[in-house]
């Protein structure tokens, strides 16, 4: 657990980063934490006490690994979408 109160988890993939498949980042609420994983993963890749540091925290991860950001209510609904870098969202919308 680090200062923030996050718990890392980590599966073991490609220290580079750059060969393996990208998925997307899904920022969640799940047993009362708000926690992020990515696309294919079981099990949440960092656990939050707030929404905001989760959404801070995933906005990094997809960055870091130029993919989508879902975020999610507290209900499980998509309230917002984000593509990194911005020049990959197929939606082109301003703004």
């Amino acid at each position: 657990m680090n200062r923030l109160g996050q718990i890392f988890v980590t599966d073991h993939a490609d220290k580079g980063g750059h060969d393996m498949a990208k998925g997307d980042i899904e920022t969640y609420s799940e047993d009362g934490q708000w926690k992020n994983r990515p696309e294919g993963n079981q099990r949440a890749s960092t656990r939050h006490d707030t929404k905001a540091e989760a959404e801070a925290a995933g906005r990094q991860m997809a960055v870091e690994r130029d993919a989508e950001h879902v975020i999610k209510k507290k209900d499980g609904a998509i309230g917002e979408k984000n593509t990194y870098p911005r020049s990959r969202d197929p939606r082109q919308i301003k703004g």
